[in-house]
């Protein structure tokens, strides 16, 4: 598993600026597959210790030391409003940029880097009502399949971004 991170780290950087244009780090939640634009992704590290913090939102596990910075955790099945789920060798913490706070993000297993060009996304329905749906950026058709996109820079309201990204401080 951890020849794989280094693979999607190493692509995390391979291009410039211009080319992260329609790329898309992609990971697993239960039985879907979501795509988060790549230049919120500072980096794919494997599961650690994650040091709970007192008084957070329940889809925040905790904090974890990332050479000397602090980082929070939140739990990509537990925002969303999906049944938990032991953490296993698989399960991945993807470091996000959000409003200028690093966040991390828990999530089952991590995919690929992959292209989405622009033409090939939907809208999101606008009949969803599930816990997670305003998050969704839009719906990437790629090779047959659906990939969930999401808007990293809404997975928080800005009170709970204030919060977590307290603990940092």
């Amino acid at each position: 598993m951890s020849e794989e991170i280094e693979v999607l780290n190493e692509d995390l950087y391979d291009d410039g600026e211009d080319t992260m244009k329609d790329r898309y780090f992609t990971f697993q939640v239960g039985k879907e597959e979501y795509g988060i634009e790549i230049m919120y992704v500072i980096e794919v590290i494997g599961i650690q210790k994650i040091t709970e913090v007192p008084d957070m939102p329940v889809f925040v596990k905790g904090v974890i030391n990332l050479r000397g910075q602090v980082i929070p955790v939140m739990d990509v099945r537990s925002r969303f409003g999906m049944e938990e789920r032991q953490y296993d060798e698989r399960t991945c913490i993807v470091v996000v940029t959000i409003k200028d706070s690093a966040i991390g993000l828990l999530v089952d297993m991590v995919s690929d880097v992959i292209d989405i060009p622009e033409t090939n996304v939907d809208p999101p329905p606008k009949i969803s009502r599930k816990p997670g749906s305003r998050f969704i950026k839009g719906l990437g058709k790629i090779d047959n399949q659906v990939k969930i996109l999401l808007d990293v820079q809404k997975l928080l309201y800005d009170e709970e971004l204030e919060q977590i990204a307290s603990v940092a401080e």
